[in-house]
């Protein structure tokens, strides 16, 4: 009697199981129309309506579900209107993963559609709920059939300045297609996709696709493979693209790119979920040459690590035309100067921080001769906080090596730059351009700045710290070298090709709110010693300094007085006092030399020990 209340049990539990899967392959889902119109409502945090849900088929755990009519509310911020309409969209999808709340569709055929999709300056996205949350997944459904038809995407990028309106085509037939035109940063532009069919032969197995962006100053060309059917997260890609200025490439990747001269790139990729490996890039930007590898993982926050090198690059390549005659006209209303009017200001740069590794091997060109040929260093990001260390600046005799630092963090909108820099083993003529001068000596420097700007140039003029220079061991005119020590009479009659040694000349300028005080500076030749008072100020780079000297020998007619220095670093002009070169002086002068009552000569400085005050 127990056996047979088992059986009559289990054979009761087997029916009551069978009918409710019975139910559930007989689900009538029109019923459930309020309940996902709920669900996409949270989904979406708005008001989803649709008008109809229909079952197609009749008993089956993969049902073919009707939803027609379907009305997305555009996000408020986004504008009025919709986010998306949907005439018809037939969808065939598993019922026991939908209960477990996984949505895994088998296939989709979608008709008479257009969607709204919209990006603002401050990264909102209109189709997630929160945008600064990482909504991308690896999950990708497993379609044996994709029809689309009668559907268009328009998309409105704030952030990058990208118009795009474009067409949605898919069936067995033409496979999958998207045309389509608009803007990318002003630059006219039709973009295209072709991929094969989505049927049961490509189910789990490699896909490839071809993307093309054509227009006169953006052209991009992409063919790789998806390791299946829509698995944008897992795919190899072979890119060229050539623009007339990086940042039109950057406007499609976001790398936080700058604007340059034309460009040509080309690259391989890889990438698996937010990992993305290039390897390798080539290309040119104007006439310099690029290389390297990256690696860029997305999340959060974006991680970038890599090397780059060029065999050759021109700095001038590195500016659009537009930024090319700003620096021109700048030039021209303010002269030329010695430090650069470089942008380091990264505010921009909010959310990226990795690693870069640079080898410029030979630095050419320019509107300007440069004593530079060579740059190697690192870079590191982090949180805007930009570090190049160690860095090697090659010049045509010796090199500058040290640290920069560029720290905008905390959402500054100007950042404070810290320069700590030591030049070993140079040469006046080298800093010059490699010219033969009258003047040349061996020349070592130091220079510890820190200041707020959004250049080089506006963070030293604002700037405190100090300014090293020490020359020595060179030589100059005799007839220079005896005038810087006032003695007219030797300046006068020295032959022109007598040289005299520079034993050394050693200045510092202490800086303070970008004005520096000279602490000391002093000119020691073979014939004469001069000392100096006064200013360099920066950004204007101007002197004001005070000259006085006298002659180590005795000297036949000797001025009293001082020169002053002023102009620019770039321009001097030594200025000597009327009163100086008045007959009144001359005659006082003659009066001394004949009674052999003149003024202390110089003695030799104690160079090795000044140049060790100045570079510490």
């Amino acid at each position: 009697m127990a056996d047979r209340r088992l059986h009559l049990a289990a054979g009761g539990v087997v029916a009551i199981a069978v009918a409710v899967l019975l139910i559930i392959a007989a689900m009538p889902w029109g019923a459930f129309r309020p309940t996902i119109e709920a669900q996409l409502s949270k989904q979406f945090d708005r008001p989803v309506k649709i008008a109809q849900v229909e079952r197609i088929d009749s008993i089956s755990f993969v049902p073919t579900i009707e939803l027609r009519d379907v009305r997305v509310p555009q996000a408020a911020w986004a504008g009025t209107g919709d986010f998306a309409r949907i005439g018809k969209v037939r969808i065939r999808v598993p019922i026991v993963p939908l209960l477990f709340g996984r949505f895994d569709p088998r296939s989709i055929t979608l008709s008479d559609a257009r969607v709204w999709l919209v990006r603002d300056a401050a990264r909102r996205t209109n189709w997630t709920r929160d945008s600064s949350a990482d909504t991308r997944s690896d999950i990708v459904p497993t379609l044996d059939a994709l029809t689309v038809a009668d559907t268009v995407v328009d998309y409105r990028d704030a952030l990058q300045d990208r118009h795009l309106t474009i067409a949605v085509l898919a069936d067995p037939v033409s496979g999958l297609q998207l045309a389509g035109r608009g803007t990318i940063r002003g630059a006219q532009v039709k973009v295209a996709a072709t991929a094969p069919a989505v049927g049961p032969s490509t189910v789990g197995r490699p896909w490839p696709f071809h993307a093309r962006i054509d227009g006169k100053m953006l052209a991009m060309d992409v063919r790789g493979m998806m390791n299946r059917p829509l698995d944008i997260s897992h795919l190899e890609m072979q890119v060229e693209a050539r623009a007339d200025d990086l940042k039109l490439i950057d406007a499609v990747i976001e790398a936080g790119l700058f604007a340059t001269q034309p460009v040509r790139l080309s690259a391989r990729a890889r990438r698996d979920g937010q990992t993305w490996k290039i390897d390798p890039i080539r290309g040119s930007i104007g006439r310099s040459d690029i290389a390297g590898t990256l690696t860029v993982v997305k999340g959060q926050r974006t991680n970038i690590e890599g090397r780059i090198v060029s065999n050759e690059l021109s700095f001038d390549d590195f500016a659009s035309d537009a930024g090319r005659a700003a620096a021109i006209a700048l030039e021209k209303a303010e002269g030329l100067k010695l430090v650069p009017n470089t942008r380091i200001n990264i505010r921009k740069i909010d959310n990226t921080d990795g690693v870069i590794a640079f080898d410029v091997r030979r630095l050419v060109g320019g509107r300007r001769p440069s004593s530079l040929t060579s740059l190697k260093g690192r870079l590191t990001l982090d949180r805007q906080l930009m570090t190049v260390s160690p860095l090697t600046i090659g010049l045509k005799r010796g090199a500058i090596t040290g640290v920069v630092e560029v720290d905008q963090r905390g959402g500054r909108a100007v950042p404070t730059v810290t320069l700590d820099l030591t030049m070993r083993d140079s040469s006046i003529s080298a800093l010059v351009g490699g010219a033969d001068g009258e003047v040349d000596a061996r020349v070592d420097g130091r220079g510890q700045l820190r200041g707020a700007g959004s250049t080089i140039r506006e963070a030293v003029g604002a700037s405190n710290g100090s300014i090293g220079l020490v020359a020595k061991n060179g030589s100059l005119p005799a007839k220079i070298a005896a005038l810087i020590g006032f003695d007219v009479a030797r300046g006068l009659t020295t032959d022109k090709d007598e040289r005299a040694g520079l034993r050394c000349l050693v200045a510092k300028f202490v800086v303070n709110d970008g004005r520096g005080r000279a602490e000391p500076l002093i000119i020691d030749t073979t014939l004469s010693q001069s000392r100096a008072t006064g200013t360099l100020t920066f950004p204007s780079e101007a002197f004001s300094l005070t000259l006085t000297g006298a002659p180590k020998q005795k000297a036949i007619l000797r001025l009293p007085g001082s020169v002053s220095v002023a102009g620019t670093i770039r321009a001097p002009d030594i200025v000597i006092p009327r009163e100086t070169k008045s007959i009144g002086n001359i005659f006082k002068a003659i009066g001394r030399s004949i009674s052999g009552d003149q003024e202390q000569r110089a003695t030799d400085a104690n160079c090795a020990a000044l140049a060790a005050q100045v570079l510490r």
